[in-house]
């Protein structure tokens, strides 16, 4: 059987963590900026974390140059309720110099997207300045992935626990509950995206969890059918990035910037 996509992800991350250091800890303490509780409380009628990547494996750079700094302040000016910032340089063209860049320039939680794999990565996410952390259940066993889970939470950190299907849920949840959920639209094997894996999985998530579905929003009807499937908020990459008017686009989405406080039925 031929690699995936995920598998050579995750065997690149580990030939990284070989040489990896530990950058130095920010300067001043910064303030926590909690990702749950913007998510309960959205600028919008279903909650936004727009999201800064520069590519993907499946559809190579987005745009020639993209400043991490000026695309989270663009975000925030349309009132996005968190931000992501993709980290990964090998895959994505990512760094933590992004993540730094935009820690300085918005109030806002941030949550930094990888592929953590090693608590060092925990004591790095916390060191640069984010928020919350992304674990994908489809590169850990649960066991390790409540290690890490539990990792985060002693530094201070919120952490998104990712699962494609049902089986990955079920495991999850056999070994602990999450308060925050996403569920990856896009499947990390083969990079297909498909916007009905929330609807599938939705109703077999705890109605105390925040229910995030990431990837495959592009238009307007597709954040009206994630509201009718009860999730909180919304993980927006691509269709933000590429759209030459990023707040229009968030506007043509979500709607204006009012507080709608959407809730899961």
């Amino acid at each position: 059987m031929s690699e995936s996509i995920l598998d050579q992800i995750l065997i690149t991350k580990k030939e990284e963590l070989t040489h990896f250091s530990l950058p130095d800890p920010m300067p001043q303490p910064k303030l926590h900026y909690s990702l749950k509780d913007a998510l309960l409380r959205p600028n919008h009628r279903l909650g936004l974390i727009a999201e800064v990547k520069h590519a993907s494996p499946s559809k190579g750079i987005f745009r020639t140059k993209i400043s991490a700094k000026k695309t989270a302040t663009l975000y925030a000016s349309a009132c996005a309720d968190a931000i992501s910032v993709l980290t990964d340089q090998n895959y994505f063209h990512g760094s933590i110099n992004d993540l730094i860049e935009v820690r300085q320039s918005v109030q806002l939680p941030i949550l930094r997207k990888d592929f953590i794999i090693d608590e060092r990565q925990i004591e790095e996410s916390a060191r640069i300045g984010a928020d919350a952390v992304l674990l994908i259940a489809a590169a850990l066993e649960p066991s390790a992935l409540h290690e890490l889970y539990l990792a985060a939470k002693e530094r201070g950190l919120e952490a998104l626990v990712e699962v494609h299907d049902a089986q990955e849920l079920t495991s999850l949840l056999n070994c602990f509950t999450p308060e925050i959920i996403g569920v990856n639209n896009r499947d990390l094997r083969t990079f297909q995206t498909n916007l009905h894996v929330t609807a599938t999985l939705a109703p077999n998530i705890p109605r105390n969890a925040v229910l995030i579905s990431e990837s495959g929003v592009h238009r307007a009807q597709d954040v009206q059918f994630l509201l009718e499937q009860g999730a909180h908020a919304a993980l927006v990459g691509e269709a933000l990035i590429c759209a030459a008017d990023k707040r229009q686009k968030i506007c043509d989405l979500f709607g204006k910037g009012v507080n709608a406080n959407a809730a899961r039925p």
